[in-house]
């Protein structure tokens, strides 16, 4: 009914038939919840049967730990993250679908009671206690609240879990039909509903109430409706004679509902039914909330280990970075060839370098060539090498850099700017791993893995005949997607932060901070040079910055126009600012005696620092001295 086993039939033999995570069962899956042998099932003469297998999380029938037990149609059995009934004859089983109907207003049915969460009797034992002339009925009833806590208490999926309080809300009241609802936030639109009918089984639609389940969210109480004196008396179509309707609490919210409907004269829904599914209530919405926390671990779980078990230079937590480290993760160990798409600047070569650094292939040699930036003529001989007297020049034997990734990785930059001589060249690579050096006679076998990059559209490139569909086929096995800077704005400042720290380090100046207005005009820029630009952007702001901090106005003038005009950032004030900054340094070299060693000493910079600042502000050295002047 629900979890990784969802959807599932099996039918059982006298054979016996095995439940685990090991792919030797005859059910299996990778469930952490499940032990490698979890448990057995089988039928013995009339008799079927289920046990477990010394599992760690237990094997549960009707919500109840079992060692070995004897199956009865309709049993609920829970084995990790997985709900599963067992029915004696073939039947249909809907988990899914329409397993509700809201309906208009119950004119036959008359609120009877409610109840707020906070006056419930079964979780306060002060109200226990002082209510023991009830014992029998209060004993069984918080033993049934015992049960359903140990039998949700341990699940980790949000269906799981429903249906197995589904199941276990039969035992509890005299229902014939039960559903649950949740609510997306704000409690106007339906999210999700399961309905359980106790006698056609799981999934059979249940028809809930408009009004009931409307006041039960506006009020935040429980309600017990019974049908009307005059409607029952004048015999009810709809069969139904009792219902409740028990809120779930998440976060001081009402985020879903219980309800249930009998149709019984003889033992309709009373005051203490209230009170326990109003306790039930509670329990699970206990248990939805941790469900709900453990799926916010379980996904930073995955995100940490993927930081920490993967080998990479890029930097960003953003959920497109995630799923470029996600990808990079599970194509490294494979030898796939790869394609990987992006703009100019958005670390193409630093998702190359992280697949051959977490692959089979990162002892041997990482090797990236530029189609684009060397000329067609000398392409060939730089990729495939030459050998001696092949051309005018080729005075010596020369490898060229697939033989010198030999057992590693070849790293294609810019491979949609390949001529279409060379396309051809490289397809024969790709499909027979084998190459001939410019001048040669002799094939050479070629263990390389081919990873290649581009920022052109490689499908409109064969559309238009630009670019060979077999070479692109080759090389488009897996493709992974670098996202440009505009789309992952959450990692800017993490980006600057980084970028900062290296150029300080790298120009020997004091680490600065980023100020608040100077990260927000960052973040509002769209960065049609990606991380590229912004590094760049941040190397002149450490370098013309002169204050403790970056502030906006040592950023580039691009950042500065796109925050807007009618911004106090407007050009005057920065050619201003830069104006007061060309005399600052013009007064310190005066003061200086010509000497920059001396003026980086009066202005607080490293010498550096100086001369890149005199080259950015526009100004000259001027002979030994190193005094500047105005270009």
């Amino acid at each position: 009914m629900a979890g990784p086993f969802k959807d599932k039939t099996v039918s059982l033999t006298e054979n016996e038939f095995t439940i685990g995570r090991d792919n030797g069962n005859d059910l299996w899956t990778a469930d952490s919840a499940l032990s490698r042998r979890h448990c057995s099932m089988g039928i013995d003469g009339e008799r079927a049967w289920i046990r477990d297998r010394g599992s760690d999380a237990g094997t549960l029938v009707n919500g109840t730990a079992i060692e070995e037990h004897e199956l009865h149609d309709r049993d609920r059995v829970s084995v990790g993250g997985s709900v599963l009934i067992f029915v004696l004859q073939e039947q249909a089983i809907v988990s899914k679908g329409d397993s509700k109907e809201l309906t208009g207003a119950l004119e036959a049915m008359v609120t009877s009671a409610s109840l707020r969460p906070n006056d419930e009797l079964y979780t306060q034992p002060e109200r226990v206690l002082a209510a023991l002339p009830e014992t029998d009925r209060i004993a069984r009833d918080l033993n049934t609240l015992l049960k359903i806590a140990n039998g949700i208490g341990s699940i980790r999926d949000r269906e799981s879990l429903q249906w197995q309080l589904l199941g276990l809300v039969f035992d509890v009241v005299p229902a014939d039909r039960a559903a649950i609802l949740h609510f997306c936030e704000g409690r106007e639109r339906l999210e999700s509903a399961v309905a359980w009918d106790r006698v056609l089984g799981p999934g059979t639609p249940v028809k809930v109430p408009r009004e009931v389940v409307q006041r039960v969210l506006r009020e935040k109480v429980g309600l017990l409706v019974r049908e009307s004196a005059r409607h029952a008396q004048a015999g009810s179509s709809a069969g139904i004679h009792s219902g409740l309707c028990v809120p779930f609490h998440e976060r001081g919210q009402v985020t879903g509902i219980i309800y249930l409907e009998g149709q019984s004269l003889d033992e309709p829904f009373d005051q203490n039914h209230l009170e326990v599914m109003t306790g039930v209530a509670n329990l699970a919405s206990l248990a939805l909330e941790n469900v709900r926390h453990w799926v916010g671990l379980k996904e930073e779980n995955r995100a940490l280990r993927l930081q920490i078990n993967l080998e990479h230079d890029m930097v960003g937590a953003s959920a497109r970075m995630r799923d470029v480290l996600e990808l990079v993760q599970r194509v490294a160990p494979t030898a796939s060839t790869v394609l990987i798409q992006g703009e100019s600047g958005t670390g193409k070569e630093l998702v190359a370098r992280a697949i051959h650094r977490n692959s089979p292939r990162a002892d041997r040699p990482f090797i990236a060539i530029n189609c684009a930036a060397i000329a067609e003529s000398l392409l060939e001989s730089e990729l495939f090498g030459h050998e001696k007297g092949a051309f005018t020049g080729a005075v010596t034997q020369k490898k060229g850099k697939i033989e010198a990734a030999e057992g590693g990785t070849l790293f294609l930059d810019e491979v949609g700017e390949l001529a279409a001589g060379m396309q051809a060249k490289l397809l024969r690579v790709l499909q027979e791993r084998e190459f001939e050096p410019v001048g040669g006679t002799r094939s050479i076998k070629a263990d390389v893995r081919v990873i290649a990059a581009t920022n052109r559209n490689l499908q409109e490139a064969v559309q238009g005949g630009n670019f060979r569909d077999d070479l692109y086929y080759r090389l488009n096995v897996v493709t992974i997607t670098t996202p440009p800077l505009r789309e992952r704005r959450e990692d800017i400042a993490v980006l600057a932060e980084n970028f900062m720290a290296k150029m300080s380090q790298k120009c020997k100046v004091a680490k600065k901070k980023l100020s608040p207005q100077a990260q927000e005009l960052l973040r509002q820029y769209d960065w049609p040079g990606n991380v590229r630009e912004l590094e760049n952007a941040i190397e002149r702001a450490v370098v013309l910055g002169v204050a403790a901090e970056i502030l906006p106005e040592d950023l580039p003038e691009a950042v500065l126009e796109h925050a807007g005009t009618g911004s106090p950032l407007d050009a005057k004030f920065h050619s201003a600012v830069k104006e007061n900054k060309k005399q600052l340094v013009v007064q310190a070299l005066e003061q200086a005696n010509g000497y920059y060693v001396d003026a980086a000493k009066i202005l607080g910079l490293h010498p550096n620092s100086l001369l890149r600042l005199i080259r950015n502000l526009g100004l000259k050295s001027a002979g030994k001295s190193g005094s500047a002047t105005a270009l």
